[in-house]
């Protein structure tokens, strides 16, 4: 694992725990702690290969049950009935699609035909193919990128004005229509206007939050990736209007596949409001920093495991081991967690619950906002 060599100004900061937490350090002024880097790499050099087991039986298991509860939300003969199944659809198909996370840290021969399977069965049928994620999400693991201008996947929401948070979800809502319109009108026109083709390849072709992030033209194999995937989900959405447009498919249907979709892109908002501390004003972290600025949501709790899938509660620690598959993130953190004495800065992202998180944040963007 790298670490970095602190400048002399920098001081480490031991982890302090209740009122003294909302005493922030700044991100930057944190050096780091090298005891723990060193336990973190020797500690889970055995964790590092993904089980094709787990993978394919708890993918292909979200995506049955959540296409199943898709379906039977359309059928359901009351209302009740439809919000219970639509409930089951939400959580399992937002289970199916944080799997594109994974893809962006498996190695490329680990699974073999999961990428494929992946973006045939959720990337391309919810307009998310990996295309938008793959080369995105690298960056904001690259050690001098994180918290700056040119992470696609950071705003300093913690900084902001307090009315941020909210519309940071609300955008969300709204995000399948964009996808819509993004694949079935925007990727045909973008290629009769060059023009139009570099502004939807820079700005409108990546998952992202920074709006100051414009993205490189991809190259290679990814091209090749990216123009099947593309091509995948301009056909798809075309179906969707055609269908809709010409009564091929019953309109309440869509509709309800529509909500179902854009609930699970909520719940990932919600996620994403709460996996990061969003603290860093821009500069450049150490590593110890930049975990200290992620969220870890350890057990005893249940419930991260239906907001935040797929290993996602343990984001901080994920951004200590990103090539650690999610399935051994438990074990890691256990043992990072049994090892490590009580200053240790690993105790310092580990975090009780969504709601806590979530105050912390607002009122952070309160108190940005009143000093602003």
């Amino acid at each position: 694992m790298t670490t970095i060599n602190p400048p002399a100004d920098r001081t480490a900061t031991p982890f302090v725990s209740g009122a003294a937490k909302t005493a922030k350090t700044p991100k930057s002024a944190i050096a780091d702690d090298k005891a723990m880097l060193r336990a973190a790499s020797e500690l889970t050099r055995d964790l590092v290969n993904p089980s094709a087991r787990i993978y394919w039986t708890d993918f292909l298991g979200s995506t049955l049950l959540g296409y199943g509860g898709v379906a039977a939300a359309i059928l359901a003969p009351s209302t009740g009935w439809m919000l219970a199944a639509a409930l089951v659809a939400v959580l399992a198909l937002y289970r199916a699609g944080s799997f594109i996370h994974e893809l962006t840290h498996i190695r490329k021969n680990a699974l073999p035909g999961f990428r494929l399977a992946w973006n045939v069965l959720v990337g391309v049928p919810m307009l998310i193919p990996a295309f938008l994620y793959e080369g995105i999400h690298s960056l904001h693991h690259n050690r001098t990128k994180y918290g700056t201008v040119e992470d696609p996947e950071y705003l300093p929401l913690a900084l902001m004005k307090p009315w941020t948070v909210p519309l940071f979800v609300i955008v969300a809502a709204f995000a399948p229509i964009a996808l819509l319109f993004r694949f079935a009108v925007l990727t045909p026109l973008s290629f009769l206007i060059p023009p139009l083709r570099k502004l939807v390849m820079e700005r409108y072709s990546g998952l992202i939050i920074n709006p100051l992030f414009r993205r490189r033209s991809p190259e290679g194999e990814f091209r090749r990736q990216w123009a099947w995937q593309e091509g995948g989900a301009w056909a798809w959405s075309t179906l969707l209007i055609a269908a809709g447009v010409l009564g091929w498919i019953p309109l309440r249907a869509l509709l309800i596949f529509g909500a179902i979709a854009s609930t699970t892109l909520v719940f990932n908002q919600i996620r994403t409001l709460v996996a990061h501390l969003w603290e860093n004003d821009g500069g450049e972290l150490t590593v110890t920093a930049q975990f200290l600025d992620s969220v870890n949501v350890p057990p005893p709790g249940l419930l991260p495991e239906l907001w935040a899938p797929v290993g996602l509660r343990y984001h901080a620690l994920h951004h200590l081991l990103p090539g650690v598959p999610y399935h051994a993130l438990p074990e890691a953190h256990r043992r990072l967690k049994d090892a490590l004495p009580v200053d240790s800065q690993y105790h310092g992202a580990n975090y009780d619950g969504l709601p806590g998180l979530v105050v912390r944040l607002v009122q952070g963007s309160a108190r940005g906002g009143a000093a602003a």
